[in-house]
């Protein structure tokens, strides 16, 4: 149920604030948080073996992070301690466990019964060589997963002089990078609840606020809602034209920009929503740049076609603003950064919407498209929503914000 935006007086400031009436109600109707299924994740790993034989790679090698869970549902600490998963080219998945947490990996490894242990004075990377040729595998290309940790690495090549070690990123970005359909809804979900969280965020304004007492009110929806609080990162005034924020001290008072991008998590699925909001009442500038902003987004939405190159949808909204007097390229004011990233399990994946990759857009790619306007010294505008691939084209997690006065439809 959308909810109509309101200006409330505040009874101790006079003020005209901007609100979300209803708030902190429930979520809107969704599908519910359903995981990945055990089926799902074996298909996953069949995609995997069919591209490592495609790319003559003998096998896969995962350290404990994102790309390990969405192989194999394992969620584990990356510590000192190997933990690997070993995905053949043919036959069984396979891990490298740490003998002391054999019991405890026990409870979350419902893939594979294919697991060497390690004492503390062995070398986990000497048995996974052997495990290699256990399955047969005695030379050839091994991939490694890109964000393995360099010791895992250097300890694997030492061990396994015989293997050519090479990048895994042939394998793990053709899974990861295009979501089913099951992906799509937990993500779905994840949006749902932060659309509500930055409602409650803007509800919740008042004069002399600072960021951290909005982020924790958005922090404390979204775990009241079942989701893993992911981040919430609100600027006000000047402190919006950086990006990212600045270290300096922020006062809310009126006629502040204020800008607000919110993510979360649930099932392992990431939302990133931001929306730009003034408190009280916008000025001429600040509304022409808002608008200049939405048509810049909706450009963006509008060049996100099949087959066409991700870059597209950066020169799309980048032009908008260009034709505008902004820029060019990266200049400022204007937009300094790329119009959008890829997002799934994490909040920044790949799939960028930037100058240069030339990567058809495909069914079930999953993006932002945010083309921050900043203007140093003055404020910034960005408004983000991301979206996902169909076969008709792109399709909104969360529908763009209509006006500087309406945050949400």
């Amino acid at each position: 149920m959308m909810h109509r935006r309101q200006f409330l007086q505040s009874t101790t400031l006079g003020l005209l604030v901007p609100s979300i009436s209803n708030a902190s109600t429930a979520i809107p109707e969704s599908s519910p948080i359903i995981p990945i299924s055990l089926e799902e994740r074996k298909q996953r790993i069949e995609k995997a073996q069919s591209l490592l034989l495609k790319n003559k790679m003998r096998a896969l090698i995962l350290d404990a992070g994102t790309t390990m869970e969405y192989f194999t549902g394992v969620k584990w600490y990356p510590s000192e301690r190997s933990l690997l998963a070993i995905i053949p080219d043919q036959g069984e998945l396979s891990f490298i466990c740490p003998a002391f947490e054999e019991d405890r990996f026990s409870e979350i490894n419902l893939m594979s019964k294919r697991v060497q242990t390690w004492e503390e004075h062995e070398n986990p990377f000497t048995m996974t060589i052997q495990l290699l040729k256990d399955q047969g595998i005695r030379s050839g290309k091994i991939a490694v997963e890109e964000r393995t940790r360099f010791f895992i690495f250097d300890g694997l090549r030492k061990a396994g002089p015989a293997f050519q070690w090479v990048s895994g990123d042939p394998i793990s970005i053709p899974c990861r990078i295009i979501k089913s359909k099951a992906e799509i809804a937990l993500m779905q979900k994840a949006n749902d609840i932060t659309v509500e969280a930055i409602k409650v965020g803007i509800a919740s304004l008042k004069e002399g606020m600072t960021p951290a007492d909005v982020s924790a009110k958005i922090a404390q929806y979204h775990r009241s809602q079942g989701a893993q609080h992911d981040f919430a990162l609100v600027n006000m005034g000047v402190a919006t034209s950086f990006p990212h924020g600045s270290n300096k001290a922020q006062i809310l008072k009126e006629g502040d920009v204020v800008l607000l991008d919110v993510g979360c998590v649930v099932g392992g699925y990431s939302s990133d929503i931001t929306r730009t909001i003034v408190f009280g009442k916008a000025n001429d500038k600040q509304r022409r740049i808002w608008d200049l902003e939405k048509k810049s987004q909706a450009a963006g939405f509008a060049a996100a076609k099949l087959g066409r190159p991700c870059e597209e949808v950066d020169r799309a909204s980048r032009k908008v603003l260009e034709d505008a007097g902004f820029g060019p390229g990266y200049r400022l004011p204007g937009l300094p950064h790329r119009t959008g990233h890829g997002i799934g399990m994490n909040g920044h994946e790949w799939g960028n919407m930037v100058k240069g990759n030339k990567d058809p857009l495909q069914v079930g790619m999953c993006f932002s498209i945010e083309p921050t306007i900043a203007i140093p010294g003055e404020f910034g505008i960005r408004l983000e929503d991301c979206v996902y691939m169909t076969a008709d084209g792109p399709r909104w997690f969360s529908q763009p914000s209509p006006s500087i006065e309406q945050a949400f439809q």
